[in-house]
């Protein structure tokens, strides 16, 4: 029996890029997407988490979740008979978790939240005529309190080796219900494992938006921690395509779009995988660009170089500018502002850490920045701008609440376990 699967992740449908809302590009991926789904004969669709980028994701892109997963799941033109959607760090498990038991009457499950009963993340997919052809374990993001108890005085090793204790546990406990749903339909039926999560010796770079969803434990697991029940690992979090371990059955599919300057030079893939009997072949698909981003490091004269020869070429691109200079951030902006006017570049951020050395050459000689109060490193950047002495109080007052703002945020990640 073959069957055909298509594994993505990490969407993060509503992300912004420096306040700059992205939502064409999301209509353009997931209108590319369905057209994958139809021209390639995809008839399982795996998202493992992160499908929206905020807890509470805006009305706009509700929308463009629900046309997807309506374009997928009913019209004539999807060969598509199974969506199975996982939660991520980013997601809410009630929102996604809502609306479950309409959508799997479309078969598009939803797992947003563990229930406490394992067995209920293990679903048996069905062909067109009712035969059993796959076995999915749908494992949620788990969250600290969903893998491990929490006891007084432990320490952070403690604290760590029993969130991968944790994690193994549930996926052999998954595994071990898969296998036995497999066996009692004859063991010809693959098995296929989803997951949101960290494994040792991911790559990550710069800007991508991940964070350590285990805190202090950024290689969680390992590769052995998924059971050889399983044929094939689907698994989101990471933005960079990449195997476990080496692992051809074992991948991350990475981000669809760029989701910061720093990926923005990374090939994008969504990963078919074309199974006979429980033997998977896995097939990269090259996602196209939706929206150029460039990223330009010099002095003036470089930067004016780069951004004549983009205009020349048409382009459309987001621009970071990382300013290598001595002159004052006022001459910088203006001056790049000027360079761009009139064409259809755009500058979504000036990088220019002038301030910041001027701030820190103020320090003693045996200060260095982690020593430094943030509040005192801000005082001395205003300084190094000229800042109005007029505007300082109403500045100070709104960096603090942004360091409040970070504060809470922090504590709310350390009683989630994000």
């Amino acid at each position: 029996m073959s069957l055909r699967v298509l594994h993505t992740s990490d969407w993060h449908l509503g992300r912004t890029l420096y306040g700059r809302n992205r939502q064409r590009e999301f209509e353009a991926f997931l209108d590319w997407l369905a057209g994958i789904v139809e021209s390639q004969g995809i008839e399982v669709l795996v998202v493992a988490g992160d499908i929206f980028d905020t807890t509470t994701p805006g009305n706009a892109t509700q929308k463009l979740y629900y046309q997807f997963l309506h374009r997928i799941a009913l019209s004539a033109q999807s060969p598509c008979r199974h969506v199975v959607v996982t939660s991520g760090n980013h997601d809410s498990p009630t929102f996604l978790d809502a609306p479950k038991d309409l959508l799997r009457s479309f078969d598009v499950h939803v797992l947003g939240a563990v229930t406490g009963n394992p067995a209920d993340e293990v679903l048996v997919l069905h062909d067109k005529e009712g035969r059993p052809e796959a076995v999915v374990c749908a494992v949620p993001f788990l969250r600290d309190r969903d893998i491990r108890t929490v006891e007084p005085g432990e320490s952070m090793e403690d604290k760590i080796r029993k969130l991968a204790e944790g994690v193994g546990l549930h996926y052999s406990e998954v595994a071990r219900i898969a296998d036995a749903r497999r066996q009692s339909f004859g063991g010809e039926i693959p098995v296929i494992a989803m997951g949101h999560l960290f494994t040792a010796g991911c790559i990550t770079i710069e800007d991508d938006g991940v964070r350590d969803i285990y805190a202090g434990a950024l290689s969680l697991v390992c590769s052995s921690v998924f059971p050889d029940t399983f044929d094939y690992v689907a698994l989101g979090h990471m933005h960079v395509p990449q195997k476990v371990g080496g692992a051809e059955h074992m991948r991350y599919c990475g981000a669809p779009i760029p989701m910061g300057f720093g990926e923005a030079k990374q090939k994008k893939l969504v990963l078919m995988v074309d199974f006979e009997g429980c033997v998977p072949t896995v097939t990269e698909i090259a996602i196209p660009g939706f929206q150029p981003l460039e990223r330009l490091v010099g002095g003036l004269d470089e930067l004016s170089v780069s951004i004549a020869t983009l205009r020349a070429a048409g382009s459309t691109a987001w621009l970071e500018i990382d300013y290598r200079g001595d002159e004052p951030p006022p001459v910088v902006q203006e001056a790049l502002e000027a360079a761009v006017a009139g064409s259809l570049l755009e500058i979504r951020r000036i990088r220019n850490n002038r301030p910041l050395q001027q701030a820190l050459s103020q320090a003693v000689e045996d200060e260095s920045l982690h020593q430094l109060d943030p509040e005192a490193v801000f005082v001395r950047c205003l300084e190094a701008y000229g800042m109005d002495e007029a505007l300082r109080p109403a500045l100070m007052e709104s960096y603090r609440e942004v360091l409040r703002s970070l504060q809470e945020e922090d504590v709310m990640a350390e009683k989630e376990g994000l």
